[in-house]
């Protein structure tokens, strides 16, 4: 069954429907889960389901997990495929994701993926292969690959199993942003396999409103943050003895609020670069201690919004460099 959960996607739900409808492998079940739009994405759908095998659900808007997990709770078939309203899919994304849960395998395999072509907001091509860009392991083989970096397990690119997605207890809802990272981690804790196709099954769309510096993305992060830190106290280590806190979780989350610190810094964003501040503030207390030197070092940068735009258009001082470090 496929899922869509659609905000605001007027300019891309068509397109995005088609490509469902081309498949090789025809979905027993088309869900479009309406979170509130406001620009007649909904109403386009529901024309398209006059003539179509869609279903069409409205809720407030409650940010994508929501719509997800309500998704999945209105249809019954083995084996999901969730797919974002502005993303495609090649016409055998379903067949190829679906051949491995046709064989018995040990563990009981929780989902598939695949790699994806990035293309930009016209739908013209940017990446090909883009998760090759990426130094991520595929599949997933150790907790402390899912926890150092991001995983790069795209829901638009993947096909769970109903069984792993309700083990687990579906999409945490606070989480708008890391939510697909949160989804797989635990699906890979509870002890579900996956295996990964390294050929781009669907084409990931980048635009300005699916900006990773936002607000929303932020908070988003923080809060899978806390979450790991309260499940991995800096006691707990992987075999190599690096701490999962300390040396993984922390240093990834300090990268990527790096990385928002220089964006709202280059945009003159006082409220963004503060916000990066204070995100910093908390991470820094978990940091191993060359990370928290590091950031002692840079802080009277931080802090003042006139000397960081000057370290900006400098390129940063070495050290700040370092710390921010982006993956993204």
């Amino acid at each position: 069954m496929v899922v869509i959960a659609l905000y605001n996607g007027a300019g891309f739900i068509e397109e995005t429907i088609g490509g469902v409808l081309a498949q090789t492998v025809v979905p027993d079940e088309f869900v479009v889960v309406d979170d509130g739009s406001v620009d007649g994405g909904a109403e386009i759908v529901e024309r398209a389901a006059r003539d179509l095998p869609v279903t069409v659900i409205r809720t407030p808007n409650r940010g994508q997990s929501a719509a997800r997990n309500v998704g999945v709770g209105a249809s019954r078939s083995d084996l999901i495929a969730f797919l974002d309203h502005d993303d495609i899919w090649r016409p055998d994304h379903l067949e190829l994701l679906r051949e491995p849960f046709l064989r018995d395998r040990e563990p009981p395999l929780g989902w598939t993926y695949s790699n994806v072509d990035e293309m930009d907001e016209g739908g013209r091509t940017v990446t090909r292969g883009l998760l090759r860009q990426y130094r991520a392991q595929h599949p997933k083989m150790s907790l402390s690959e899912c926890l150092g970096g991001d995983m790069y397990v795209l829901p638009s690119a993947s096909l769970i199993s109903r069984t792993a997605f309700e083990a687990i207890g579906g999409f945490d809802e606070r989480l708008i942003g890391y939510e697909d990272d949160d989804l797989f981690l635990r699906m890979f804790q509870h002890g579900f396999g996956n295996v990964y196709i390294d050929k781009p099954l669907s084409q990931w769309r980048i635009h300005l409103g699916s900006s990773a510096h936002s607000p929303r993305m932020a908070r988003s992060r923080m809060i899978f943050f806390e979450k790991l830190a309260g499940q991995f106290p800096k006691e707990k280590t992987d075999p190599d003895g690096k701490s999962y806190l300390r040396d993984l979780i922390a240093p990834r989350m300090l990268r990527h609020i790096g990385s928002d610190f220089v964006h709202s810094v280059e945009a003159d964003d006082r409220s963004g670069a503060r916000r990066s501040r204070a995100d910093i503030s908390v991470v820094r207390p978990h940091l191993n201690r060359k990370l928290k030197v590091l950031v002692a070092l840079a802080w009277p940068v931080l802090s003042i919004h006139g000397l960081s735009r000057l370290a900006v258009r400098l390129n940063l001082t070495p050290t700040a460099r370092q710390l921010f470090r982006s993956e993204s």
